[in-house]
């Protein structure tokens, strides 16, 4: 059985930003191994693809969802998201965020992968969303940034 892997935009991001390209090369590499991985984005992330001002980076990163799966953004989706803010997991600027978490555990995914060390890949935020879910009842989840999968 194959992991499910949920990628934020970060991880679409990357794949083409050539100012980080220790970043760049590492996702590289970590799309490569795609293939290992039942893999998913969300309209949230073509959404917010759709905001990038250069087309011709917008369009390479559209093309890369055609790889990906489609978890939806449900109803539920947003009220978890909004949960995760109310309990001050995220602030309401970083709703995004918390709507990205919220898809990726309510659409049963094993791991949310990002970039995003200040809000999403790090020791607190993993040690702050176990404890929510198991509050709300809801399965566990493993963020990790690329080069940890």
């Amino acid at each position: 059985m194959k992991l499910r892997v949920y990628l934020d935009t970060s991880v679409i991001s990357a794949y083409f930003d050539d100012r980080a390209p220790d970043r760049m090369a590492e996702t590289r590499a970590f799309w490569s191994k795609l293939p290992q991985f039942e893999v998913s984005t969300s309209a949230l992330v073509r959404e917010e693809i759709e905001r990038t001002p250069d087309a011709r980076r917008r369009a390479a990163m559209l093309r890369l969802l055609d790889e990906t799966g489609d978890a939806d953004v449900t109803p539920e989706a947003h009220e978890l998201a909004r949960a995760y803010v109310r309990r001050g997991l995220f602030t309401a600027a970083m709703y995004g965020d918390a709507l990205h978490l919220a898809v990726s555990v309510l659409t049963r995914h094993d791991v949310l992968v990002s970039w995003n060390f200040r809000h999403l890949v790090n020791r607190r935020k993993r040690a702050e969303v176990t404890e929510a879910n198991v509050a709300l009842d809801l399965p566990a989840i493993e963020i990790l940034s690329p080069p940890e999968l």
